[in-house]
């Protein structure tokens, strides 16, 4: 029988789990030891730790305290594993916590965190998604069933001192050039809400101030959010401290390519069963400095699809210069646009997006001076045929079903 080498009570606050902690730092103690070749499961709170209800009040997601997250599971030391090692991570099993069988999927204020379409999504908004084995809906979203990808978003190992220090000093030279922007350019270290693991005391304290916020994907791995990390996935990690220090969390039941909501795909509780190996010097052997993966050879079938596309400019018409970051938002915002042809409302299609399965594409980065991405939206997990006809578009909703919405204070 497989050990659970980490347990999460969600009825207990996560900052009292000594075995979870929210920032990335060297100095974070191991919170178990593993040996290449052993299997093992860790049990995660959702990445906030509890912060957000099953109920309809979007009030939790305007008020959430983005500088606690994301609670963590780990970090687990891997015996023998060094700085220049690879640290092979096979996922074997994945799955929702059996007291919490349910998810969210969320905008937050543009005040407070703010997300890819929060110029169009100012407001903090959710939808809450139940769980029916491999297949989820939502009493907010109606018209749509679908299966789930479930999958960690955010998994990776500790930095070094050198590495920690790259990125707070290049992370805080971006800030600088617009300290004053909403939502913020990125997050620097905050102590205050710091939670290290094991650590007490000065070191506690050292790891809080200098500790590295868990936001972003950086050269460790980290907040990816690839949906295709899932059962059977194999990611090779760079390892830069002593024992690795391997940490996962952030679970998702489904998410759609790019996580466009930020509190995005459907956020869960649950746990991982992994296995780990390493594979000495495996980081000059194979030139890596970023994590490698191998996808999951399960997904949700779905083979048939309407393709959005969206070039480099924008709702004013200005021109930008192969953004791929901008196409990909108008791709967005064609989707939701269809979808409200149907009934939904913009909020309800941006909520969908960004939790059901679909794929987002670079199709196009070389025909100056506009890049070209795609949004596939698979039209099996609708209740209803979507697809374009003469007949033109039938409104499934009547707009009496919608999101709960929570205005700044």
């Amino acid at each position: 029988m497989t050990d659970t080498l980490i347990k999460v009570d969600l009825n207990q606050p996560a900052p009292e789990n000594e075995q979870i902690h929210n920032r990335w730092h060297p100095d974070i103690p191991m919170a178990c030891w593993v040996k290449p070749g052993d299997d093992f499961i860790l049990e995660t709170y959702d990445w906030t730790g509890g912060a957000i209800k099953n109920d309809d009040d979007a009030s939790d997601v305007r008020d959430v305290d983005l500088s606690t997250v994301h609670y963590l599971s780990g970090p687990v030391g891997v015996q023998g594993a060094e700085p220049g090692d690879l640290l092979v991570v096979e996922l074997l099993d994945i799955g929702a916590k059996q007291d919490s069988l349910w998810g969210f999927n969320g905008f937050f204020s543009k005040n407070n965190g703010g997300g890819f379409l929060t110029d169009y999504f100012p407001d903090a908004q959710k939808s809450i998604w139940d769980f029916e084995g491999m297949f989820t809906k939502s009493r907010h979203i109606p018209g749509v069933r679908f299966a789930g990808l479930i999958h960690p978003g955010l998994i990776g190992c500790l930095p070094d001192p050198k590495l920690l220090s790259a990125w707070n000093e290049r992370e805080q030279a971006l800030i600088d050039t617009n300290p004053t922007r909403v939502p913020p350019l990125a997050n620097p270290p905050f102590a205050a809400t710091a939670h290290a693991g094991k650590a007490s005391g000065t070191l506690r304290d050292k790891i809080a101030a200098e500790g590295a916020r868990t936001v972003p994907p950086r050269e460790h791995g980290g907040n990816c959010d690839i949906k295709d990390l899932s059962r059977g996935s194999k990611i090779f990690f760079p390892v830069y401290v002593d024992g690795a220090g391997l940490s996962v969390g952030d679970l998702h039941f489904s998410q759609g390519d790019g996580e466009i909501t930020f509190c995005g795909a459907i956020e869960m509780a649950g746990w991982v069963h992994m296995k780990v190996e390493v594979i000495k010097g495996g980081m000059a052997k194979y030139g890596i400095k970023n994590p490698i993966f191998k996808p999951s050879p399960i997904v949700p079938t779905y083979n048939n699809y309407l393709i959005f596309e969206g070039i480099s400019v924008d709702d004013n018409g200005k021109q930008a210069y192969l953004d791929v970051n901008l196409a990909y938002q108008q791709a967005c915002l064609n989707a939701i646009e269809y979808l409200k042809k149907f009934g939904y409302s913009g909020a309800q299609g941006y909520s969908l997006l960004g939790s059901a399965p679909v794929q987002g594409h670079i199709s196009g980065v070389v025909d100056i001076p506009n890049a070209c991405a795609t949004l596939w939206l698979p039209t099996d997990i609708f209740e209803f045929d979507i697809n374009p006809s003469a007949a033109g578009p039938t409104r499934f909703l009547d707009g009496s079903i919608n999101m709960p919405i929570a205005y700044d204070k």
